[in-house]
């Protein structure tokens, strides 16, 4: 309950003080492709449960009929504004929709696609639904988007067995510095 508040209340003042850069960036995006400017797609939440994850739009509208659900470094798919989304992380902002609605978390395992359920043992997959998904996670913070595939499955599972509010401070002050660190390069 504690958790949910934090999420609830830090979403709210989230969308307030971004309110004009997240108009900005859907404007970046429709001036850029076109429409629509948010990508939606269903992805696995809470106890297996299926919804639609928010986020805007990074790639040209058909890309998924045009190439792998994986994306690569230089998919020629990504669009010139959805670089600069990807890179500053803000095609996630979105998703702070989904955790008004309470889709997400704040901080969680990274939301997959129901495909990727075929990755996991089924204990494993069991303790990752057993969390809400973040819009960030322990992956993320430690390892940003350079994570392997293990190094990703470790943090997830060791997340779902401890998490907590504390914990969720830490993460979202490891990922705002992997952010900064990453907008110097």
């Amino acid at each position: 309950m504690v958790k949910r508040l934090f999420d609830l209340v830090l979403a709210l003042l989230a969308l307030l003080v971004l309110a004009l850069p997240m108009l900005a960036t859907a404007l970046a995006v429709w001036l850029d492709s076109g429409r629509p400017v948010l990508f939606t797609q269903w992805r696995v939440g809470l106890g297996g449960r299926h919804f639609r994850l928010y986020k805007f739009r990074s790639m040209v509208v058909d890309a998924q009929a045009r190439g792998p659900q994986r994306t690569a470094a230089g998919d020629p798919r990504i669009t010139r504004v959805g670089r600069w989304l990807r890179r500053s992380s803000l095609d996630e902002l979105p998703q702070l929709l989904n955790v008004l609605r309470g889709d997400m978390s704040l901080v969680g395992p990274r939301p997959d696609v129901p495909a990727q359920q075929a990755d996991y043992r089924a204990e494993d997959w069991r303790l990752r639904c057993s969390v809400r998904p973040g819009i960030t996670g322990l992956a993320q913070a430690l390892y940003r988007s350079r994570a392997t595939p293990q190094q990703r499955l470790q943090a997830d599972l060791d997340y779902a067995r401890d998490h907590g509010v504390l914990r969720d401070l830490r993460i979202l002050a490891l990922t705002a510095a992997q952010l900064l660190r990453d907008s110097g390069n």
